[in-house]
């Protein structure tokens, strides 16, 4: 299991991967290609479920903690042995943590 330490190391690092993800101009061709892509065909469920995801912070920001735990897991060896119930709950509590610190730099963008 994670501890307090790890849980904010992982928080920030996918905050700041949702954020390089999704509104870094690096991506910009990225994004529009996916976004091009779902123009040929609008009615395709599988494209608009892409473009939902690569669009929304939070979809986006959910995958990407999901990534995040579960290499840092794998390679601090704490994967195995543990309920996958148990990383499920860490997942959540990652993401949980990029999503506060992504509305706190929100809030605070604003006020500043």
């Amino acid at each position: 299991m994670i501890t307090l330490p790890e849980l904010a190391l992982l928080g920030f690092a996918g905050y700041r991967a949702t954020q390089l993800a999704a509104h870094a101009t690096i991506l910009d061709p990225v994004r529009k290609r996916v976004f091009a892509w779902r123009e040929r065909k609008e009615d395709s469920g599988v494209r608009n479920a892409v473009v939902s995801l690569t669009s929304c912070v939070y979809c986006m920001g959910w995958w990407i903690s999901g990534a995040l735990l579960l290499v840092y897991l794998v390679i601090t060896d704490q994967f195995a042995g543990l309920p996958l119930l148990l990383h499920g709950l860490e997942w959540f509590a990652v993401a949980g943590a990029a999503v506060f610190i992504n509305r706190l730099d929100d809030t605070m963008g604003r006020l500043g």
